[in-house]
């Protein structure tokens, strides 16, 4: 049964709005690998209050997935999957809440991002799942939550539809993609397919410049009165540019043109639905107001005024309605 804690209709001239700005910036910068294959290249254990460990994990076509295993390793999983071009270092006020709050978080580099593998090939949701799938047999995880933001949350859905079942007791979509973000004849108020040509443009052949001026819609930093922080936007920039150019091109596609509705509907376990509603990057209207309604047991929380990058800029807001969702 879907459940709204509160929401508002975002009218058709606000998403020309949204649509609009994205492109301009765009515009402005010019299956499942075998357990057996997949082991733990390298831990490295620190000592203190609680078991943190990183590493990797090599799945079957020799690829390198980067981890973080923070915590004890009896408690309740919570797992996160990044947005896009980012890395698992954009979850750090959300692992080191939950951490305080008596969890086991992992959270893991998408292939071609972050620490993991720069790969040109395997760069594709269905690939995505199948790793996620590896590095939880690596890692013996048998019960977890797991929470995606923007990509990341279509990385949930197809890994929990393929690969989770049993494995996963909740999911949350965090300003996530789902079901699908391009216009076409069935999605008539999604996104132009010639704003991720630009992005697909401004990634390939001007990425720093693009990554930095992306950041500003992304946080909501381009709203009047917005506070910006400087820091924020470089470390979104670092985690970007940390990443194979190849890969972040490739995963463009990903979240802009693969449909996840079939992987939506599939999931029989509970899972929140969170949204800002100026998203300018995802807008709302087309992505979790429509994800919730294709879900079984879907919640949907929308937050007026909060940006993309609401994981970030609201922390204080959103990690203690991610707790009360994994309480309930």
């Amino acid at each position: 049964m879907n459940s709204e804690k509160t929401s508002s209709d975002v009218s058709s001239s606000r998403r020309s709005a949204i649509v609009g700005g994205l492109g301009a910036v765009a515009a402005a910068a010019a299956g499942l690998p075998s357990i057996a294959s997949a082991a733990t290249s390298s831990t490295t254990p620190h000592q203190g209050a609680f078991n943190m460990d990183s590493g990797f994990v090599t799945v079957k076509d020799g690829s390198q997935i980067f981890y973080k295993d923070w915590g004890p390793k009896d408690a309740p999983v919570v797992w996160f999957h990044h947005g896009w071009p980012l890395s698992s270092d954009d979850w750090d006020a959300q692992m080191m809440f939950f951490l305080q709050h008596g969890y086991r978080v992992i959270a893991h580099d998408r292939r071609g991002h972050g620490r993991s593998t720069q790969t040109d090939h395997g760069n594709d949701m269905d690939t995505y799942s199948a790793d996620t799938a590896a590095v939880v047999a690596a890692l013996k995880v048998k019960s977890a939550i797991h929470v995606g933001h923007s990509t990341g949350g279509g990385e949930v859905v197809r890994y929990v539809r393929q690969h989770g079942k049993g494995l996963v007791t909740k999911a949350v979509l965090i300003s996530a993609v789902p079901p699908i973000m391009v216009q076409s004849a069935t999605n008539p108020d999604g996104v132009p397919l010639k704003v991720f040509d630009d992005i697909r443009q401004g990634t390939a052949f001007n990425r720093p410049q693009f990554y930095m001026d992306l950041t500003m819609p992304f946080y909501g930093y381009n709203r009047p009165g917005a506070k910006v922080s400087e820091a924020i936007r470089q470390n979104w920039w670092r985690q970007g540019m940390n990443g194979g150019v190849k890969a972040a091109y490739d995963c463009i596609f990903q979240f802009a043109q693969v449909d996840f509705s079939d992987d939506l509907r599939a999931l029989d376990i509970p899972v929140l639905v969170m949204h800002g509603e100026d998203d300018q990057i995802v807008p709302f209207a087309n992505s979790g107001a429509k994800s919730v309604k294709l879900l079984k047991h879907g919640k949907l929380i929308s937050y007026p005024g909060f940006p993309h990058g609401m994981p970030t800029t609201h922390a204080d807001v959103i990690n203690p309605d991610l707790l009360a969702f994994f309480k309930s």
